[in-house]
């Protein structure tokens, strides 16, 4: 009942920068947490950052002082600043959602399609 719909995507080089953005669309529901993850080919999906509701972020350790997640409520949308882009970041990053509906306390996880970033000279 709710699409993820990431952009921002595209070739940088390395040292570059890139801003991506996730917009949640639907009707009857709350987001609880957003965050990104990314896939490399070969490699596991991994978590890159997530954002709570009030504010509060985690990163993983290979991206931390590089990206900065951030989210509007009104809006419900977030967005990961990344700064600083390495080869190793090159990927296809999906915006993840876990969305209450009205009431009910059961929660449920959501994905974008993803979008590629790509880091290369």
């Amino acid at each position: 009942q709710v699409q993820l719909v990431e952009s921002g995507g595209g070739l940088v080089q390395p040292g570059g920068s890139l801003r991506l953005s996730c917009a949640a669309s639907g009707s009857g529901f709350s987001i609880n947490t957003m965050g990104w993850y990314r896939q490399a080919p070969g490699k596991q999906r991994e978590l890159v950052a997530i954002i709570a509701s009030g504010g509060s972020a985690n990163y993983e350790d290979s991206v931390k002082g590089r990206f900065t997640i951030s989210r509007d409520n009104a809006k419900n949308t977030v967005s990961l600043q990344m700064n600083s882009l390495k080869p190793e970041d090159t990927a296809v990053y999906y915006c993840y959602a876990i969305v209450k509906y009205g009431s009910s306390r059961s929660q449920y996880a959501y994905w974008g399609q993803g979008t590629q970033v790509t880091v290369s000279s």
